[in-house]
């Protein structure tokens, strides 16, 4: 099972570093990876998307003092980024001066790596995923394809490419990186890849999770890959933002349940932020919870998150209200 594949608890997600929700200075950047850093914190996951370069090249700007045996480092694949004085509009605040383009091809494949190797100043990466190759981005494919159409040159492209990169050595493995279950499927039932790892985002968290439990744990126990479990606050719901799964949207269903696990925290005295990391990681399916952080102090809250004791009656309460799924996981 997955565990051997990974076996850091919590990681530092990219996305705050990279200007995913307001703009940090890169003291700020510097300040939170350091917090990560001195909390015990050695697995970190970035992406040329992030803050288009920006990411990568704050990560790399920290760790690159760092011995590289010290810790676990992962990036992405999937869009190739040009240097342009009209940077496109995005969800970043004030990203780096790049364009970006999708191509999940074998070539593009070998220079994105080798440009996130260059932003950031390192040897290696350790794992690579495959990026929003996801439904979810139907919308933002420039040419008018689809995921499937990206699915199809990532299975002859991508995919081989990163194993035989895994093969050659230049990186421990390789998976897919999204915010949606069918991709992770696809990858293991019907292609003949080789996958190691995946990092599945917003879908196992404390008001989303029935579908990770019904689909993507027996196909990632049957297929015995890792799983990471990212954004366990659903990029900000659970952790007191007004923010549902990187955009303003607060559908009213996960604000309703929200509410009720609030009223039960709030009777047993439990932090919401300490019991959704927890909850993320019950599983034995899953390796790692990755969350971000904009804040030294939102960093050394989550690292101290396992340390927290949470009374097993808040857990069995939100069962006997349909607030969690009766076959979750909870910590013991």
């Amino acid at each position: 099972m997955g565990r051997e594949v990974l076996k850091e608890k919590l990681g530092l997600g990219g996305v705050a570093i990279g200007n995913g929700f307001k703009v940090m200075t890169d003291r700020e950047a510097e300040q939170t990876l350091e917090a990560a850093w001195d909390a015990g914190i050695r697995y970190y996951d970035t992406s040329p998307w992030y803050g288009l370069g920006l990411s990568e090249r704050r990560f790399g700007h920290f760790l690159h003092n760092k011995k590289r045996d010290d810790y676990v480092l992962t990036t992405k694949v999937g869009r190739i980024l040009t240097a342009t004085n009209k940077v496109p509009e995005t969800m970043w605040k004030d990203p780096a001066p790049f364009d970006y383009k999708y191509d999940y091809s074998a070539e593009a494949v070998r220079r994105s790596i080798e440009d996130s190797l260059q932003r950031l100043g390192v040897e290696s990466i350790d794992y690579v995923f495959i990026h929003d190759l996801s439904p979810d981005h139907n919308d933002e494919y420039k040419d008018g394809t689809t995921w499937l159409d990206h699915f199809e040159v990532a299975k002859k492209g991508a995919m081989p490419e990163l194993t035989k990169m895994r093969e050659e050595g230049l990186i421990k493995g390789w998976g897919l990186g999204v915010n949606t279950i069918e991709p992770i499927i696809k990858t293991l039932e019907e292609t003949d890849a080789d996958p190691d790892l995946f990092l599945s985002a917003i879908q196992y968290s404390l008001v989303n999770h029935k579908k990770s439990l019904e689909e993507l744990f027996p196909a990632i126990e049957k297929h015995e890959v890792g799983l990471i479990a990212a954004a366990p606050f659903n990029a900000g719901l659970l952790s007191g933002k007004d923010r549902y799964n990187y955009s303003g949207d607060m559908p009213e269903e996960k604000v309703k349940k929200l509410n009720g696990i609030k009223k039960i925290a709030k009777k047993h005295g439990v932090d919401l932020s300490s019991a959704s990391i927890q909850f993320s990681y019950a599983p034995k399916i899953v390796n790692t919870v990755l969350a971000g952080a904009s804040k030294p102090e939102q960093v050394k809250e989550n690292a101290k998150a396992f340390e927290v004791k949470i009374p097993s009656e808040f857990w069995q309460d939100l069962k006997n209200e349909g607030l969690i799924d009766q076959r979750a996981e909870v910590p013991s």
